[in-house]
């Protein structure tokens, strides 16, 4: 095939995934609001369903702030839904050809609406970045991804709003300053002409090894905006917001039964939609698991429905591992009654955040076998902290289902084109570097980065690629066809 023939059958694909992506998005902001009414009646909240949103909308949300605790199970999916539709809305109104890299972009969105992204603080850096395109003439749809991708900053226009130029925020109160929404706005202006710019640098930088893209440039800028607006102007950096929630405690602070439910739902659903759109079979998807998925658009190569059936088992995998790992602490409490375990998370808001996070890329090179190297790595840190626990004596200090380690793990399975290029062993390795720096990284922007594993990942990717470099480990296998 020549340049120009290519060209021209990567247009048309681009044309015909184009709709199905978008009816896909469409799809998944509708299925919050079919499980809102579900929802409710789950968990009884009816009365203060309205109290609990709001709440999600005044509340400073830095990371990890548990929407299922500040809100409730109804009003977090509602915010999801809410967001979703915005960025489906956009999609239409600009005539963005939805794609790969849109549909990441919109899966990052909806990911946050559980832990830190809510209809209200989304908007100044998204218009920000609609600002830039009006005044540098870049058509709209196709940087409608960028805009995406600059709501990882919106916790930090909760905290100019409602916290930074109050002194302290008090739950329940609505406190807002004149003074805090010119900060919000300046802030989100200015994230719109910043973030497009630093994009294009910083993945350069790991050079296509991290698929969460976004991740490192925007966790640079927000070590720089959490520098000056605390530690150079004295400030004190802020706590995460929790409040008592009797309900939420009520059912042991994970919704397990339920979010299973709807996980299994949602996936089976997108397997047979990519099963019967595949003309009833699963042709192509052996080969797309045998892709080192670096620098690769499933979307161009196999096609939509294909895509549609790796996001529903890939999602089947991820949802497998979390219940898996959510079994470990019962286990050892059967096993060693008396022993002493760390704090442990079930399917929190930050859990089904990052459960579709971890989605992302599941039509631009994410896939189950490239991703299980990474996994591994994880498992193999934690026992290797197991061991040292056990020769110190000293309590094992973080578990598998640690809240910090599910978020790390999601977004380190950016570090699959590692496993896919240079064989297992490296994706091993990078999966193990990653989880090893995940709990730090966060404190280097304040917890005011959504992306925060985006950006670990990214810091791993910058550690390992030079390393390989200098020891002339070449990757083993070329690039995808």
């Amino acid at each position: 095939m020549t340049q120009t023939e290519r060209a021209a059958f990567l247009a048309k694909r681009e044309e015909e995934n184009s709709k199905p992506f978008a009816l896909f998005a469409l799809f998944l902001s509708l299925s919050f609001f079919a499980a809102v009414p579900i929802a409710l009646a789950y968990t009884g909240e009816y009365a203060n369903f309205w109290n609990n949103f709001i709440r999600i909308l005044t509340s400073p949300s830095k990371l990890v702030t548990d929407y299922f605790n500040l809100g409730c199970l109804a009003s977090t999916f509602f915010n999801a839904g809410l967001c979703g539709l915005a960025c489906n809305l956009m999609i239409l109104i600009s005539k963005t050809k939805a794609n790969s890299t849109t549909f990441a972009a919109y899966i990052l969105v909806i990911a946050h609406c559980f832990y830190g992204l809510n209809f209200l603080n989304m908007w100044p850096p998204f218009i920000g970045v609609l600002i830039y395109c009006f005044i540098t003439k870049h058509p709209v749809r196709k940087n409608l991804h960028v805009t995406m991708f600059s709501t990882a900053l919106a916790p930090f226009i909760s905290d100019l709003l409602f916290r930074y130029t109050i002194g302290q925020f008090h739950l329940g109160k609505i406190q807002l300053s004149v003074l805090g929404v010119i900060f919000a706005v300046v802030f989100g202006t200015a994230a719109g002409f910043i973030v497009p710019a630093l994009l294009p640098g910083t993945a350069a930088m790991h050079r296509g090894y991290s698929m969460y893209k976004a991740g490192l440039s925007i966790g640079l800028f927000g070590i720089f905006v959490h520098a000056l607006l605390y530690r150079t102007l004295g400030y004190n950096s802020p706590d995460v917001v929790v409040r008592e929630n009797p309900v939420y405690e009520s059912f042991g602070n994970s919704y397990l039964l339920f979010m299973d439910i709807f996980f299994l739902i949602l996936f089976t659903i997108s397997i047979l939609l990519g099963f019967f759109m595949n003309g009833r079979n699963f042709h192509d998807y052996r080969r797309l698991l045998h892709c080192a998925g670096y620098g690769l658009d499933f979307a161009d190569k196999f096609g939509l429905p294909v895509c549609f059936i790796n996001f529903g088992v890939y999602g089947m995998c991820i949802l497998l591992y979390l219940n898996l790992i959510f079994l470990i602490p019962e286990a050892l409490h059967i096993i060693f009654p008396d022993m002493v375990l760390p704090t442990v998370a079930g399917f929190t808001g930050p859990t089904v955040g990052v459960t579709f996070a971890a989605l992302t890329f599941s039509a631009d090179g994410q896939h189950p076998r490239n991703v299980s190297p990474i996994v591994l790595g994880y498992v193999l840190l934690f026992v290797f902290v197991c061991c040292i626990s056990a020769l110190t004596g000293d309590p094992l200090p973080w578990m598998l289902s640690t809240q910090g380690y599910i978020n790390g793990l999601a977004f380190a399975t950016g570090l699959c084109p590692f496993a896919g290029k240079y064989g297992w062993k490296i994706g091993v390795l990078a999966g193990f570097m990653s989880a090893i720096i995940c709990t730090s990284s966060a404190s280097m922007h304040g917890g005011f980065v959504l992306y925060n594993g985006g950006f670990n990942a990214g810091l791993a990717a910058l550690i390992l690629l030079p390393i390989l470099d200098f020891y002339g480990i070449k990757p083993k296998y070329p690039d995808d066809e």
